[in-house]
């Protein structure tokens, strides 16, 4: 049990096969009190229902301060503390340079990267009463290759920013041993991705990456279990690539 007696919040978890969804049902599985935050409060509090008892769903967006503060104020008065955050939430979309509005661009921007910044301010203050914390971030392959799959410029760049961020704060924040680490999946095979790949296109994806397939969430949560858990218990700013080979550095 990794994550015996720890309380975990993980953002945007609730679609049924999505990364934050398998991270849930893998933490649960180690001994962690989970906390599922959606926009939908009834997907959320279904979510948490079905990994058993002891769980909570919560409605949160999370480019919301005023929302966020008062998730995570319900979560101390539940649970008492807070030893992990996940900041999965995230949106993608596929369009060009010369295509995006400002309007898109503030909308990438404010759940990918603000949302991080916004559930990690949040939580920050926490974990240094307790002495301590592990918050991870997810990013993309599209940050380090400069996208090229699904998700457009502004994407990429929102997923770069969450690397830098990660990276400050690991360094701001260590002596609070509060660790901060990132994950860049690569091309995950999810509710999101999997209506954008046709045959063709899926197939030419599979034969670059040397592993020979697509992602599976769980790929991804098991190694968020690993940041999450005293095994990284000396990893901090780290980014973690969970792509299969698909970009090397």
């Amino acid at each position: 049990m990794l994550l015996k007696n720890k309380v975990a919040i993980i953002t945007g978890a609730a679609s049924e096969r999505g990364i934050g969804r398998a991270t849930a049902m893998c933490f649960a599985s180690q001994g962690a009190r989970v906390v599922i935050l959606d926009l939908d409060e009834a997907a959320a509090q279904k979510a948490a229902s079905q990994l058993g008892e002891g769980h909570l769903g919560l409605a949160a967006n999370v480019t919301d301060p005023d929302a966020v503060q008062r998730a995570v104020t319900h979560v101390i008065n539940t649970f008492g503390r807070i030893d992990v955050l996940v900041n999965n939430a995230g949106i993608t979309q596929p369009v060009k340079t010369l295509e995006i509005s400002v309007s898109d661009y503030n909308r990438i921007l404010d759940v990918n990267l603000k949302g991080t910044l916004l559930m990690s301010q949040a939580v920050i203050p926490v974990m240094q009463k307790q002495g301590g914390g592990s918050v991870i971030c997810l990013s993309s392959v599209s940050a380090q290759r400069g996208g090229g799959i699904f998700g457009g410029p502004h994407y990429s760049a929102a997923k770069a920013g969450v690397l830098g961020l990660t990276k400050a704060m690991a360094r701001e924040f260590g002596p609070d041993q509060i660790r901060f680490n990132a994950l860049t999946p690569g091309l995950i095979h999810t509710d999101i991705t999997g209506g954008l790949m046709q045959d063709a296109r899926r197939h030419a994806i599979i034969d670059a990456i040397p592993l020979g397939r697509l992602g599976r969430a769980e790929d991804v949560a098991h190694a968020a279990l690993f940041l999450a858990s005293d095994l990284s218990a000396y990893l901090t700013g780290i980014t973690l690539d969970v792509n299969g080979g698909m970009l090397i550095h």
